[in-house]
């Protein structure tokens, strides 16, 4: 009797430790998680630090140099910021398709930094949010 208990321990630490690999694979490997990775690799040091920070980064538009802030999201999420960090016009514009939000900001980036008129001419724009930065705190 005391053999079969002892028997029992392992193999119940071996199925929890397999049970925490697949947790953590599948965790890592979900389309969200990936959708993240791609846009921290497409991240200049000084944004990715500032999205870790604030789940926001700011682009410079390639045409006319503004500063746009684009937040965690995929709709009404970029917004036209002035020299002092406030928001003066809100901009929704994104990928066709159902995407998750890491692929949309990476497209509403790499939008504003190569082609900025035309990504604007498409977009819908609108007041900017008067609610406080927490509106945009969502976890992963």
């Amino acid at each position: 009797m005391i053999t079969a208990v002892w028997l029992r321990a392992p193999a119940r630490a071996r199925l929890h430790a397999l049970r925490e690999l697949y947790r953590r694979f599948f965790g890592e490997n979900t389309p969200d998680a990936r959708g993240r990775r791609l846009l921290f690799d497409w991240l200049s040091p000084a944004q990715r630090a500032q999205f870790e920070e604030h789940r926001y980064f700011d682009v410079i538009g390639c045409d006319t140099g503004r500063t746009y802030r684009i937040h965690y999201g995929t709709a009404a999420n970029v917004h036209e910021i002035d020299g002092e960090g406030r928001a003066t016009m809100g901009w929704c514009f994104v990928p066709s398709g159902f995407l998750v939000p890491g692929d949309v900001m990476l497209a509403q980036k790499i939008a504003l930094e190569t082609d900025e008129t035309g990504a604007l001419s498409l977009a819908n724009r609108f007041p900017p949010a008067t609610h406080s930065e927490h509106f945009y705190r969502r976890p992963f």
